[in-house]
């Protein structure tokens, strides 16, 4: 696996650990959010809805009227289909003064609605507004008009009247936008129409002034177009004058040049039409052709049919040379013709194009005053069409809206919805809770890891003890909860680097972390493992181990400090262990700091040090009090309990600076109070406990009594100060730990 996915695993498993520690939070929060929906839906009003559909038309329809407004003859800045500003700003429209005013004056809804708390008709509409839903039906132009009520048929009533007024307002409006553009049309009609008047009256005097000959002086043609044509006719005639001329010409020189024979026979190629020819030559080709049969066929030149023949052929060849003598006169004066009437039309030519040119200059005003008097002409034109259109669309009935179904009344309520109330409190309930969960974590600022004390404070943490430990000398150490004292003691002997740092005080920050507890549990755990051990109350405020080890509290601490009560007297001896030894706190003296701070207080530590193997003195808490700084001060190393989940890390760090400052020596934080029911991180320190205690539990559970007291005036053996040998202590089953 990755880093990265170690990573996530590792966030996934705290975001679990905040769930399972949160979850009477999260329940409790969830179980309210849930009960106020609950509540709140049961107590809620009971509303019945109708709904009126309408169609708005917003397309075409709506174009023209605000092309007519606004002059316009097509596309324009109208609204178009399907524009959805359109729709809404109806939605406002419709839920207007203007619209809802009406409504509640002709149903009386003031008085209806009294009891609601309405006194106005101002009052009304806001309750009305509250009360009204308006929705348009998705790719259709049908918009739903929806009220609420408690009463069914009033509710139908109002969206049957809402509909009705907002077609009539729509309806009169429409009217009023054609009047309003009626009348501007008129206006403008008259208008255009005195322009082209005053334009007409222009262009026709400029017209007689110049001479202009204007054949079409109501179209855009301009007046020069009428010489412009004449030149180009004259022009044109001019060019196929010259051209027939020079085709006559060709025709009489090739005429000219050929005799008659060669004519007959190129009538085809000249394209001679004369009709004489075209008969009379045919014919003597015949009689020519009929006289040499006969002369082949034996006839003599003198027959009377070879005469005959000869005399029509003679006088058909008469007939052909007059005709062909005439052709040749006719293309003469046919060229003749033609080149005095091309003459004629080139002079003619010549007076148009100085006319032309001539009436050019004369004629640029009035073309300037025609042009304006045409367009002027065509926008008067438009604007009578608009007009006519107008009047006629004023005739015909208007319906901007039309209402296609009206409302009923409804036979279940629709509010409260019961099933997405109680939906959205559970999916409420549910983030709201796990939210709050998380944040209260985030908020949390108390140690809640191991790494968050030895990154923070650079101390190492000597053991995690667990939820709802018990006493050890009240159990006699049979417990498997003595586990956890077995890994803090082992880990105390490990941290602690000279072993003649015998003297143990224990602090904590604040009250209740669980500090008299620890001592006493790990000073049985000490003394279980062949150490004599004791433990001196110098809690002088508010003993505890009296209590604890069931002594009575008569003789103690402040009463060898304060009265010279012997040693002897003052120490009492567990009954459940003989390596554990208790001094009580005693009677409470007037100044506990200048007693601790004593030079009584040092020696008595001199002296428990030379006949003890571990000390531990219980303090009070070192924020509260000033006794802490002192006994910190005078014992060899000092331990910090910390109630996991209680205090912020800045105690903590105060804690480790108040010991400082005083000269103490911080030997590690015990972290107490863990739930590794919740907090899965600390389930592998206690998850071999039962493993290492069952079989010590069940060969000493025959052996099991209760603690007895000792008497305030029995006098205890104390040890010598010799060193108990090694044999005679527990062995610490080191290689089974790694901490």
């Amino acid at each position: 696996m990755s880093t990265d996915q170690k990573e996530i695993t590792l966030h996934f498993l705290d975001y679990w650990r905040v769930l399972r520690i949160r979850w009477p939070f999260i329940v409790l929060v969830f179980l309210t959010v849930v009960l106020t929906a609950g509540v709140t839906t049961y107590f809620s009003k009971r509303l019945y809805s109708a709904s009126a559909k309408v169609e708005i038309r917003q397309g075409d329809y709506l174009m023209q009227i605000f092309n007519r407004q606004s002059g316009s003859s097509g596309g324009g800045m109208g609204p178009q289909r399907g524009d959805p500003r359109f729709l809404t700003t109806q939605f406002e429209i419709i839920q207007t003064k203007e619209v809802l005013y009406p409504v509640i004056q002709n149903l009386n809804l003031v008085q209806k609605w009294a009891d609601q708390g309405v006194t106005s008709i101002g009052v009304a509409y806001d309750y009305l507004r509250q009360n009204m839903k308006v929705r348009d039906l998705r790719n259709t132009d049908l918009i739903e008009i929806t009220v609420f009520s408690e009463n069914p048929e009033l509710a139908a009533t109002i969206a049957n009247a809402v509909a009705d007024q907002y077609k009539k307002v729509r309806t009169s409006q429409v009217d009023e936008w054609l009047n309003r553009s009626l009348d501007s049309l008129k206006s403008e009609v008259d208008k255009q129409r005195d322009a082209v008047t005053v334009l007409r009256k222009k262009a026709a005097e400029l017209r007689q002034k110049f001479n202009i000959i204007d054949l079409n002086p109501d179209q855009i043609a301009n007046a020069q177009q009428a010489g412009d044509q004449v030149y180009l006719g004259v022009e044109e005639s001019v060019s196929k004058e010259r051209l027939r001329v020079a085709s006559l010409r060709s025709r009489h020189e090739e005429i000219k040049a050929l005799n008659d024979q060669d004519i007959l026979r190129s009538m085809a190629t000249l394209e001679i039409l004369d009709p004489t020819l075209q008969k009379v030559f045919p014919e003597m080709q015949q009689v020519a052709a009929e006289e040499a049969r006969l002369l082949n066929a034996g006839l003599g030149p003198n027959h009377p049919t070879i005469r005959s023949l000869r005399g029509t052929r003679a006088e058909q060849q008469r007939q052909i040379e007059m005709q062909i003598s005439a052709l040749r006169t006719s293309q003469a004066n046919q060229l003749r013709i033609a080149e005095e009437s091309l003459r004629a039309l080139e002079e003619e030519l010549n007076d148009a194009r100085s006319a032309q040119q001539g009436s050019k200059s004369n004629t640029v005003e009035y073309i300037e005053a025609k042009t304006a008097y045409i367009q002027a002409l065509s926008l008067l034109q438009s604007a009578e069409e608009r007009l006519s259109a107008e009047k006629m669309q004023l005739t015909m009935p208007q319906s901007p809206a039309i209402v296609w179904e009206l409302a009923e009344p409804s036979v279940r309520p629709v509010r409260p919805r019961v099933l997405l109330n109680m939906i959205l409190g559970v999916v409420v309930g549910l983030v709201l809770g796990i939210g709050s969960a998380f944040f209260l974590e985030y908020l949390d600022t108390s140690i809640k890891t191991m790494e968050e004390v030895e990154s923070g404070l650079g101390i190492p943490v000597l053991a995690v003890i667990p939820k709802n430990m018990k006493l050890l000398p009240q159990t006699r150490g049979l417990e498997i909860d003595s586990e956890a004292y077995r890994i803090l003691r082992t880990n105390v002997e490990f941290n602690r680097k000279n072993p003649d740092a015998n003297v143990f005080t224990v602090v904590s920050g604040g009250a209740g972390e669980g500090k008299s507890t620890t001592i006493a549990n790990l000073a049985y755990t000490f003394a279980q493992g062949g150490y004599n051990t004791i433990v001196i109350d110098a809690d002088i405020r508010r003993p505890t181990q009296h209590k604890i080890f069931g002594f009575d509290n008569d003789n103690g601490l402040a009463d060898h400090l304060h009265d010279d009560i012997p040693l002897e007297e003052v120490v009492k001896k567990c009954s459940t262990n003989d390596n554990l030894y208790v001094m009580t706190s005693g009677n409470q003296p007037s100044d506990v700091v200048a007693m601790l701070s004593g030079q009584r207080m040092e020696t008595l530590l001199s002296e428990v040090k030379r006949r003890f193997d571990i000390i531990f003195i219980d303090s009070p808490p070192i924020l509260g009090v000033s006794d802490a700084s002192v006994l910190a001060s005078l014992a060899d190393l000092t331990i910090i309990v910390v109630q996991h989940r209680r205090f912020p890390k800045s105690m903590l760090l105060r804690v480790k600076n108040a010991i400082l400052n005083v000269g103490g020596n911080v030997l590690g934080v015990v972290l107490n109070n863990v739930d590794i029911r919740h907090d899965q991180n600390y389930e592998y320190y206690t998850s071999y406990y039962k493993y290492y205690s069952k079989s010590q539990n069940e060969s000493k559970s025959k052996k099991k009594r209760e603690p007895r007291p000792a008497s305030a005036e029995e006098s205890v053996s104390l040890p010598t100060g010799e060193k108990p040998s090694e044999a005679n202590r527990e062995a610490t089953p080191k290689k089974d730990f790694d901490y």
